[in-house]
């Protein structure tokens, strides 16, 4: 069993277009990802985001490929969205039992 709380997952409307990012490379080059959720973590102030290459995502994944998704932890102030990277085994934790948490709910919803 988790010691984590479970967490609200912040999920974008899907009524809405899907919400994306862009997220530059290591040699410049610009990264476009749709955002499958955010979450906050309020006993430490942070916030997290899950976000899937778009290309990923347009391709036909199958059932049995993992789809590539990644984390950061993010500050939204002032109309600037500021992504840093994941640094402690604490908050990988965190996020890991967060996607598991989503990746359920997202079958359960299917089924």
């Amino acid at each position: 069993m988790s010691e984590h709380n479970h967490y609200h997952i912040n999920e974008p409307n899907h009524e809405e277009e899907q919400e994306r990012i862009i997220i530059p490379g290591e040699n410049g080059e610009e990264n476009l990802f749709d955002i499958l959720f955010t979450f906050d973590v309020p006993e430490t102030g942070k916030s997290y985001v899950i976000v899937v290459p778009v290309e990923e995502e347009q391709d036909d994944v199958s059932e049995d490929e993992e789809e590539e998704v990644f984390a950061f932890r993010y500050e939204d102030t002032d109309d600037e969205f500021k992504l840093f990277p994941i640094e402690t085994d604490e908050e990988w934790d965190i996020v890991e039992e967060m996607l598991n948490t989503f990746s359920e709910e997202e079958e359960e919803e299917s089924e």
